[in-house]
């Protein structure tokens, strides 16, 4: 039986029929339907920062694809409200278009599938329309849904017969059930493209999801949208800094963009500044609009359709600390065992959330972040629940927190830490929390939080200054600082300051570090804590070193170590003085003095179990014996602390000891093995994200002519000659095992012996010496 649809005709031929049948036919004079084929909106004007995406949405229109088996019939754009999907659709239908690929023409239809005030278009409702514009009068439309759509995709067939492949943008896509109806049947070169917020991976579709713009695709629309308003306004690029604020401000995202390009195209005499200065308000960001468009309501048409636990769950999202958030954070927000993963599924169709930098961290928009808080802070009951669920963060972050520092501070004979093997395990996840750790210290700005926020400054002084993320410690310590003095609190406000300084001479402002170290240890003498003056007292030394002060610094150490060895009786802490103390020395030009301090220093560390210390203090005492001219034993001090760095991933001491090793070699006359240090220094420095330091160490390579390979000694693996074996895999990416290294003649001449321990008084004879020392290193006590 044939069943087809055709002008006024319906053919039943070859059709069986069982029961009553009627038919009816009926005559109508009338010409033919008007069509509406070219119906596609404007293009966007500044439209820009979609080159990639551009590309691979004409790759999938391209009808030359046809039949091939990576050929595409639907296309779907997706991506967060205000993120530029109908301009980029409409940008790609027009120049698949003008390239001659749908002669047939183009279908557009608006679904409404997130607008306040008009419902959302049925498909029922969807296919009434394209019928019509494809010229079917209404008095032959059918009534039931499957038959529109297939005398739709009869005419589509038709059509194609007629005059060739046709397009069809099907925008603000609802639902996948909006969809289904509207699909081209086979047989012809139609191409169906969508756009929603929703991800729709039903129906065979391509997905191509959209990020918001980068920073200089940003600028580029500010710049370009503005001037399509007035050819001669220029005032974004008259003020590049501000429009790059104002960009980073509205989060990257085109309609906010075009939002704030409005205002400024309103008001001709505004500076960027002033706008931007008026928008550094998170609040006033989503109040950006142009009368008919704002920042708010595109949020708000997609927050309205969710259920109530999502709604919950983007609230308490908005709240976490960081740019991403965890799993393991997410179930402290909301006080659950395991993650509400339907939820977060839910949101991250919805585009609200999206996957962070790896699996199971999730990341908000920065104005889906304001929205969010902006709903938290508008229901009292939210509100109430946000401030719980902050709390059961702080408290997180604190217990493992807690539990990293104590493994990264880990001796013999130390409980085992319950959540973390070892170092290796620890730093993996403070790296991974960083951001969201330094951002909940912040919260101590609010007095419930404040105790909490304070001890996690504390506990991640340690760690911060081990990775030389000196920004984020001055952030921190500031942060603990200011919350222990609003409480009175000596103690905790003294640890902040020592921790401050710290942080400001690793980040060489030394004149700033002085003076915090200074109030630290005033604020340890207020509280009469002796130890912590100690501490205070051994951090100033090292920044007074720092400002070339050499005897203000052994001043002040000598008084740490007296307090050390006659009052605090912290024989790790003074291991660290004692260091301090044979660089301060060094510096005053006192090599055999310097070494003295730093192998007593190596002395208690190795007594204490404190192997990476044990490395400080081996690279500072070869720097002291190359400054007292004994290049040899000051190259089998290097290895010593070459070993333990590379055993500790510590890439940036790697890559100082490097350093000194290949000047060490330069003066022993091997030059050969100066180039090799000069480029695994190079490659330490890399792997430790330092990359000035490595491409200096990089081009002293380039500056030293190897020898050829014939002519280089043999080699011994450092700083053990005895060793055969070699790791498989050192971390460096070279498979050959650690640093080859030639020792001196007759191998190692490691320093042994009773270890020889310096006066307090400053009454040696300074001695001098024409050998670099090398680069030393200065360790910083924490205030705990």
């Amino acid at each position: 039986m044939t069943n087809g649809y055709d002008g006024d005709h319906l053919d039943f031929r070859g059709g069986k029929f069982t029961g009553p049948f009627t038919a009816k036919a009926e005559y109508h004079e009338h010409g033919p339907a008007p069509t509406a084929l070219d119906a596609l909106p404007m293009r966007v004007g500044g439209f820009t920062g979609r080159d990639d995406e551009l590309r691979m949405l004409l790759d999938a229109l391209d009808p030359s694809a046809y039949g091939a088996p990576e050929a595409v019939v639907v296309t779907a754009v997706s991506g967060l409200g205000g993120i530029g999907k109908t301009a980029l659709a409409v940008e790609a239908a027009h120049q698949a278009c003008a390239r001659g690929w749908f002669p047939g023409g183009v279908l557009f239809i608006d679904l409404h599938g997130y607008d306040y005030n008009e419902e959302s278009v049925s498909a029922e409702q969807a296919l009434e329309a394209l019928l019509r514009a494809l010229g079917t009068a209404s008095q032959h439309i059918p009534t039931r849904v499957d038959d529109r759509a297939a005398l739709y995709r009869s005419a589509l067939a038709q059509r194609a017969r007629e005059r060739g492949p046709m397009l069809v943008l099907a925008d603000n896509v609802g639902l996948a059930e909006q969809v289904r109806f509207l699909l081209p049947g086979g047989g012809a070169n139609h191409r169906l493209l969508v756009t929603s917020r929703e991800r729709l991976p039903q129906h065979g579709a391509r997905l191509l999801p959209l990020d918001e713009l980068t920073s200089e695709s940003a600028y580029d629309l500010l710049d370009r949208a503005l001037r399509l308003a007035n050819p001669y306004d220029n005032r974004i690029r008259y003020e590049r800094v501000a429009a790059e604020e104002l960009a980073a401000l509205c989060g990257y995202l085109p309609l906010a963009l075009q939002l704030a390009v409005a205002r400024l195209a309103l008001d001709r005499s505004k500076p960027v500044a002033e706008l931007t200065a008026e928008l550094a308000e998170s609040w006033d960001r989503l109040d950006l609009d142009d009368g008919e468009r704002s920042v708010r309501a595109a949020f708000d048409l997609s927050y309205r359709r969710l259920p109530s636990e999502q709604t919950r769950l983007l609230g308490l999202l908005a709240l976490a600390p960081g740019p991403e958030v965890t799993t393991q954070v997410i179930n402290a927000l909301v006080g659950a065992e395991t993650p509400p993963v339907r939820a977060l599924d839910a949101l991250a169709r919805a585009h609200l959330i999206e996957q962070g930098t790896k699996r199971g961290r999730w990341r908000l928009h920065d104005l889906v972040r304001a929205f969010g808080i902006s709903v938290v802070n508008g229901d009292t009951a939210l509100a109430q629940e946000g401030e719980a669920a902050r709390s059961r963060v702080l408290s997180f972050f604190c217990r493992w927190a807690e539990e990293a520092d104590a493994r990264l501070r880990w001796l013999a004979g130390m409980p085992e830490s319950e959540l973390f093997a070892d170092r290796a395990a620890a730093l993996a996840w403070l790296d991974e929390e960083r951001a969201g750790l330094v951002a909940a210290v912040q919260w101590a700005q609010e007095e419930r939080y404040a105790a909490a926020a304070v001890r996690l400054a504390e506990l991640l002084a340690v760690y911060l200054d081990w990775r030389r993320h000196f920004d984020d410690l001055i952030v921190v310590s500031s942060a603990a600082q200011e919350a222990a003095k609003h409480a009175m609190n000596h103690r905790s406000e003294a640890a902040a300051w020592s921790n401050l300084g710290n942080a400001l001479g690793g980040a060489g402002r030394v004149q700033d570090a002085i003076d915090a170290l200074t109030r630290a240890r005033e604020c340890y003498q207020r509280a009469d804590d002796r130890h912590g003056e100690a501490i205070a007292l051994s951090s100033l030394g090292a920044a007074l070193r720092d400002a070339g002060n050499a005897a203000e610094a052994i001043d002040a150490l000598n008084r740490a170590l007296a307090l050390y060895q006659f009052g605090a009786g912290d024989r790790h802490r003074e291991a660290i003085a004692w260091t301090t103390l044979g660089l301060a020395l060094a510096q005053d030009g006192r090599p055999e003095a310097a070494i003295n301090a730093h192998t007593r220093s190596q002395d208690l560390f190795q007594a204490a179990g404190d192997r990476h210390r044990e490395g400080i203090a081996s690279n500072n005492l070869g720097s002291a014996l190359m400054q007292a001219g004994r290049v040899e034993n000051a190259i089998v001090s290097y290895c010593r602390a070459l070993e333990i760095y590379q055993e500790f991933e510590d890439w940036y001491r790697t890559g100082r000891t490097l350093e000194n090793l290949a000047r060490a070699h330069l003066v022993a006359g091997t030059r050969g093995q100066s180039h090799q240090c000069w480029l695994r220094a190079g490659q330490a420095f890399t792997q430790a994200d330092a990359p000035d330091r490595a491409a200096s160490a990089f081009a002293e390579a380039d500056a030293i002519i190897a020898p050829s390979p014939a002519k280089v000694p043999a080699v011994v693996d450092a700083p053990d000659p005895a060793s055969k074996a070699a790791p498989a895999e050192t971390g460096w990416g070279y498979p050959h095992g650690p640093l080859p290294l030639q020792l001196p003649p007759g191998g190692p001449q490691v320093i042994s012996g009773p270890s020889i321990y310096l006066p307090l008084d400053r009454t040696a004879e300074r001695e001098t010496s024409a050998q670099s020392s090398g680069d030393q290193e200065v360790e910083h006590q924490h205030g705990s």
